[in-house]
């Protein structure tokens, strides 16, 4: 029974400590077997003898450092080298000796017990221990081994030990009245005041919050809390009057806001203070009735109309007079103005909502006896809309029609503008003028969406005949008072191609000399007429080679041959040249001044009457007369206007054919082709070579 060896620690011996002796049955005294010995410390803290199988310990040992060796033995022949029997295990364990003291795991310990408190590991020896008398205590605790015995050992530590705070202390105040004073105008929000209630208790226990109690004031002042001071502060909730209440007297309240249910029974958590607040009149500026106005005109309100008031008093007990003022920073262009002693406003200028649709002024109020008393107010002035403009056309139109259009073509769709803004929307009308329900050419067709539409009426238009249309056309809304204009659509007849795709346009432009009356630019133009007319009797007779004279008698009269030895013929003439030119209204041109009169601005246009192709030369002649009559820029004296004018000398001499007979040798024409583009046609008919001959 040798698996278990035991062994004393801290061997303080001479000799080495014996062990124990290993011995196998095989083992005969004649040192023929060897034993070993391996595991835990064999040969360094344990050594056999080989020869006999004891054991030593060979230094002193530790049970706190290792309490069990486990070794292993073998007996070994030492001719053969083989095992006479199997491995065999045993334990040496250690005895124990007393030679630790005890100790503790920390030099120092800190511990926390909430004051108050009941039976623990470290119990309070005093019943009730208050953290507010001592806070810190020091204790030093001694443990001791062997029971307490003789012999033992022992160690010590010390203990700090705090009390923690309990909410065991209700908040006091160290006053029980408080006065403060308030001007009459402080603004709401401002501090009165502090007042602070004192608590014992630290942290979260420390915390209270403040209220004010029902009674006078309450409505009139407020109290917040400020967390980080834990005071009340006293704050003004509503505009105070001195005149109306000098003194008000305020309960308020400071109680904990976490309190522990367990102290309770020790009274009410909170304390009650009376805070004394007097009021202090000052001089105040003028209180207008609100706090800005809103005033809503007509724009075509008549000058000096009264179009609203403003009301400010004297808060004040002594009641000063007021008067009120426009502060013209606002109002630049002095269209209002204000009586300053009742605060009326009216106008002073005409009002247009179409440049101003609102009106920002500012009115003061000052104290008479006091200037420096005074008050704004913005007083917001929007002027209503009245329908007093006439629609208008949205742009100007570029209108055509092909020469080979069809009855019942759309050549144009129109939409108007209306600077008035009607509280139901725009709606437009559209008819022909009055004068001229009927027009033979186009008609007007409303869309009832505010647009028309130009459609055509007859089938197919000359620009020979009529290069330009003038379409004078009624548009009114539907507000009220009804207004209305009338607009002129001026429609250009052009070639087109099949598509309906315009290419070319009579766009021709009369260019005269700045000065030239209408009836100078009528005469002009019979002379035109007669010159082309005599030019294509020249080429035919020409072409006949015959040397007879133009007019042999009054009773030779042939075809398209006028005698011009009397004043005309009235309107028996009218058969010699195109009439149709009279009446276009694009060979005309308002916008020339007279030539004997000092214009009164430079760029004069006169509206006249549309022309029509009902309208014979009779009317054509007696409208420009009135024209003239009525022109305001004529003079005072009576003019003559010659509508058989025929200009002064052409610098190319005379055209005429009648004596081009006489001449040996033909004439010729080559001059035409530096006339500009008007006589391009007779250039080229007439300024060739060949010419004679074709």
């Amino acid at each position: 029974m040798w698996n278990q060896f035991f062994l004393l620690e801290e061997y303080t011996g001479t000799d080495t400590q014996y062990v124990g002796k290993l011995h196998t049955d095989q083992d005969k005294g004649d040192g023929n077997l060897k034993y070993i010995l391996t595991g835990d410390g064999a040969g360094s803290l344990f050594v056999i003898d080989e020869n006999t199988g004891d054991i030593h310990a060979a230094k002193k040992l530790d049970r706190e450092e290792k309490s069990l060796y486990i070794l292993r033995a073998k007996a070994i022949d030492r001719k053969t080298g083989r095992q006479v029997e199997p491995e065999s295990e045993f334990i040496i364990k250690i005895h124990d000796i007393n030679d630790n003291e005890p100790k503790f795991t920390k030099d120092l310990y800190t511990a926390s017990v909430p004051e108050m408190s009941g039976v623990g590991i470290i119990k309070t020896a005093l019943p009730d221990m208050s953290r507010e008398n001592r806070e810190q205590y020091q204790v030093v605790i001694q443990a001791k081994d062997m029971g307490g015995q003789m012999g033992g050992l022992s160690g010590t530590t010390t203990v700090n030990i705090t009390l923690t705070d309990v909410n065991n202390n209700p908040p006091r105040f160290p006053q029980s009245t408080y006065q403060f004073n308030s001007p009459e105008s402080v603004p709401l929000g401002t501090h009165l005041g502090r007042i602070k209630a004192n608590d014992p208790d630290v942290g979260e226990n420390a915390e209270m919050e403040y209220s004010i109690a029902e009674g006078d004031g309450a409505d009139m002042f407020d109290i917040i809390t400020d967390k980080d001071t834990q005071e009340g502060i006293i704050t003004v909730k509503q505009n105070l009057d001195f005149e109306n209440k000098m003194l008000y007297t305020l309960r308020v309240d400071a109680s904990n806001t976490h309190p522990d249910p367990r102290f309770l029974h020790l009274g009410p958590f909170k304390d009650t203070a009376v805070v004394k607040i007097s009021v202090q009149d000052i001089d105040e500026p003028p209180v207008f009735s609100k706090l800005f106005y809103l005033i809503e005109v007509d724009e075509d309100v008549k000058e000096g109309s009264i179009i609203g008031q403003v009301t400010a008093y004297d808060p004040d007990a002594m009641n000063n007079l007021i008067k009120y003022s426009i502060d013209r920073h606002t109002d630049m262009d002095r269209i209002f103005s204000i009586h300053s002693e009742n605060g009326s406003i009216f106008t002073l200028k005409p009002l247009d909502r179409e440049s101003s649709s609102w009106h920002n002024i500012s009115i003061t109020a000052t104290e008479i006896n006091n200037s420096k008393q005074s008050s704004r107010i913005p007083v917001f002035i929007r002027i209503l809309d009245i329908n007093d403009h006439a629609p208008e056309f949205a742009m100007y139109y570029e209108t055509f029609v092909c020469e080979n259009a069809k009855p019942g073509q759309l050549i144009q769709t129109i939409s108007v503008m209306d600077k008035d803004d009607p509280p139901r929307g725009h709606k437009f009308f559209f008819e022909p003028v009055p004068e001229f329900p009927l027009n033979p050419n186009f008609t007007i067709v409303d869309n009832k969406d505010n647009t028309a539409g130009i459609v055509t009426r007859k089938d197919g238009y000359s620009r020979k005949k009529m290069s330009t249309y003038l379409l004078p056309i009624l548009i009114f809304d539907n507000d009220y008072p009804i207004q209305s204009s009338t607009g002129t659509l001026t429609i250009r007849v052009c070639a087109c191609d099949n598509q309906g795709n315009m290419q070319s346009c009579n766009a021709e432009a009369l260019v005269l000399a700045a000065g030239l009356s209408t009836g100078a630019l009528i005469a002009i133009l019979l002379c035109v007429i007669i010159l082309l007319v005599l030019v294509v009797l020249f080429a035919a007779l020409k072409r006949q080679r015959k040397k007879e004279p133009l007019i042999i008698s009054k009773d030779d009269v042939r075809d398209n041959i006028v005698t011009y030895n009397d004043e005309g013929g009235g309107e028996e003439d009218t058969q010699a040249f195109d009439i149709g030119t009279l009446r276009n209204p694009e060979a005309r041109e308002d916008s020339k001044l007279r030539r004997d009169v000092m214009p009164e601005t430079i760029f004069q246009i006169r509206r006249t009457v549309p022309l029509w192709e009902n309208i014979d030369v009779q009317d054509f002649i007696h409208r420009r007369l009135k024209e003239n009559d009525s022109d305001p820029s004529a003079p005072p004296y009576d003019s003559l206007a010659t509508y058989a004018y025929e200009g002064n000398d052409s610098i190319a001499d005379s055209l005429s054919s009648l004596e081009s007979l006489a001449a040996d040798c033909n004439q010729d024409y080559d001059y035409l082709s530096d006339w500009g583009p008007r006589f391009k046609k007779l250039a080229d008919m007439y300024g060739g070579d060949d010419s004679d001959r074709d």
